[in-house]
């Protein structure tokens, strides 16, 4: 999906304000500038889109390099096979390109765990959006807990299972998981995005299959206990030192729980802005969102999900999203602009932000001599 967000905001620009450079990353890591702005502006039209470009002869394009340190040249863009003539050999042709801001749409790891934002930091640009820190705790949902318990945030019970455990001491761990949290349990892989490799255990051998399951995308496995009849209920928070929560907005799964085929197979998945919930209700969700926020030190923006019980009223923070779903129809954008936000004045806003983060951090003193 970080094509079509990525396709928001190119289209959503304002062009009297901004002249946007977009940069594609290849699935093997090529950082290349874009041949065309990005289109596709759903998650089917991504697929085919993805479909598409494999059926067709890669095309030599021009890449880019970061450069990792302080520059007047943010990006190093090289032609290869450049021509001089008919009768000289090709040549590499190196030009460099200066940004003033890098709007870093990647959902998932190694775009939203910290490690773009790391290259970023060395490169001394500013950049939307949370810093290396709060990007890989938001990312590691078993750390992200952990963080949330320390502040008194109130979470699922849990428990962070490592995929060589339970290579182990699979039947002890199913024991002491049936023990501890009972069923039904909800699995994950702990460092990964659009619920991909999420699964629901009603029993012992559905809890084997699902850790197994997200053991093949990470090392690290959450388990945490079920939400009894539960509502999907979601904040968005904006700004830096000071940030402010949108309206709550729920999201009604076409499916038993929100997962990858509910988000963006179906089409029978709901989203209701504002919440159906009390007022006193919906001021806890925008204060509990601020607060989660806050505590994995975030910047810009985030996306705060939240499960609400329909049969005891308890309510619990799930994650935070630190580069939510950015389509203009992503839960994030819907709502702001339910909070009187529009999209391209989102933007102005996430960018402002980050030029003022960068300019903070250029006072900081980082040597005593």
């Amino acid at each position: 999906m970080s094509l079509a967000s990525a396709a928001a905001v190119f289209a959503n620009l304002d062009r009297a304000r901004y002249e946007p450079v977009a940069i594609r990353i290849e699935k093997d890591g090529r950082w290349a500038l874009a041949d065309r702005p990005p289109t596709a502006t759903s998650a089917a039209a991504v697929i085919e889109q993805a479909r598409l470009e494999a059926a067709r002869p890669a095309r030599p394009g021009r890449e880019v390099h970061m450069i990792a340190r302080p520059s007047d040249e943010t990006l190093l863009s090289i032609d290869r096979a450049v021509k001089r003539s008919s009768v000289e050999p090709a040549q590499a042709m190196v030009t460099g390109l200066n940004l003033d801001v890098i709007f870093p749409v990647l959902h998932g790891p190694y775009g939203e765990d910290g490690t773009i934002q790391g290259l970023l930091e060395l490169a001394n640009v500013p950049y939307v959006g949370a810093g290396v820190l709060a990007s890989s705790v938001g990312m590691d949902k078993a750390m992200m807990k952990v963080v949330f318990s320390a502040v008194g945030l109130p979470n699922c019970p849990f428990r962070t299972v490592l995929r060589r455990s339970w290579d182990s001491r699979r039947d002890d761990l199913l024991r002491e998981l049936e023990r501890e949290l009972g069923f039904p349990m909800f699995v994950k892989p702990a460092n990964l995005g659009s619920s991909v490799g999420i699964s629901k255990a009603k029993n012992a051998s559905g809890l084997a299959d699902a850790i197994d399951l997200a053991g093949s995308y990470d090392r690290k496995i959450v388990v945490e206990a079920a939400v009894p009849d539960a509502r999907e209920i979601e904040c968005a928070v904006l700004g830096n030192d000071d940030p402010i929560a949108s309206v709550p907005g729920e999201v009604i799964p076409s499916r038993e729980f929100y997962d990858y085929e509910a988000k963006y197979i179906d089409e029978g998945s709901q989203t209701v802005i504002p919440a159906d919930i009390p007022a006193s209700l919906a001021t806890e969700v925008q204060r509990l969102s601020v607060a989660a926020f806050q505590a994995i030190d975030c910047a810009g923006m985030a996306r705060v999900d939240f499960l609400l019980s329909r049969t005891s009223g308890a309510l619990f923070v799930n994650e935070v999203n630190t580069i939510p779903g950015f389509t203009t129809i992503s839960m994030y954008s819907k709502m702001w602009a339910a909070s009187g936000v529009s999209y391209p004045e989102l933007l102005d806003r996430l960018i402002a932000l980050a030029q003022e983060r960068h300019a903070e951090k250029q006072q900081l003193r980082t040597s005593v001599l």
